[in-house]
């Protein structure tokens, strides 16, 4: 209960600081607007070429302006020391680490409900198709990214080159998730039953959990040192 109860309180923490600046879901939502609109250049929206590897596309937006949302976890904690009376509070790594990741997925699943009807008009896909499965597919890959990058937002958080650094390290850990979440949205994009993919959802499912686990072990070590 103490764990569930700082992870609500760092979520809401991290999400008041963000609806009153809204510097990072800005900053976030412009830059995935314009590979939005890059892509749609450099692959002809019409073509069935395009729409086949619409779900790739989808989340090469989603992962590269997820890097900026999961840069500034930690970072702007740095700022009169905040960090270090947030490694001293009462709370442990592991709430921490949740809390943040927890918030981190809200500004994302935001980001992503906002872009997703946007990027259907450019690759004229129809995503309202299988729509509660897809939601489910934004969710786990979400999760799964979030978790994963706040963790290494907070062990860059000191290095210079922190935003050359995260993503250096986040996308090869999470290569496992990214396949599975391109395969499910691509079948779901394409109007086919999600069924022969459930392999992929179970690769999602597992690679969520055991990330998850993982993450809450190593935290305190990350944050502590």
């Amino acid at each position: 209960m103490d764990v569930l109860r700082g992870t609500l309180i760092i979520a809401l923490k991290d999400l008041r600081v963000e609806l009153r600046s809204k510097e990072v879901i800005n900053a976030a939502l412009s830059f995935a607007l314009v590979i939005l609109l890059l892509f749609s250049f450099a692959f002809d929206p019409s073509a069935e070429e395009t729409r086949e590897i619409a779900g790739g596309l989808l989340w090469l937006v989603f992962i590269f302006a997820g890097i900026l949302v999961l840069n500034r976890s930690f970072a702007r904690e740095t700022v009169n020391d905040c960090l270090d009376g947030l490694v001293a509070s009462p709370l442990s790594g592991a709430p921490i680490l949740l809390g943040k990741a927890v918030s981190n997925t809200v500004l994302l699943l935001v980001l992503e409900l906002v872009t997703l009807p946007i990027f259907g008009i450019f690759y004229n896909v129809r995503w309202t198709v299988g729509l509660g499965w897809l939601l489910l597919v934004l969710l786990l890959g979400t999760w799964g990214l979030t978790v994963v990058g706040t963790l290494f937002s907070a062990l860059t958080v000191n290095v210079s080159l922190r935003e050359a650094m995260l993503p250096l390290l986040v996308f090869p850990i999470t290569l496992p998730i990214l396949m599975a979440a391109v395969q499910l949205t691509t079948t779901l994009f394409s109007g086919e039953p999600i069924a022969p993919d459930m392999i992929w959802l179970r690769v999602l499912i597992g690679c969520d959990i055991i990330f998850t686990v993982l993450a809450g072990a190593l935290v305190e070590s990350v944050l502590v040192g």
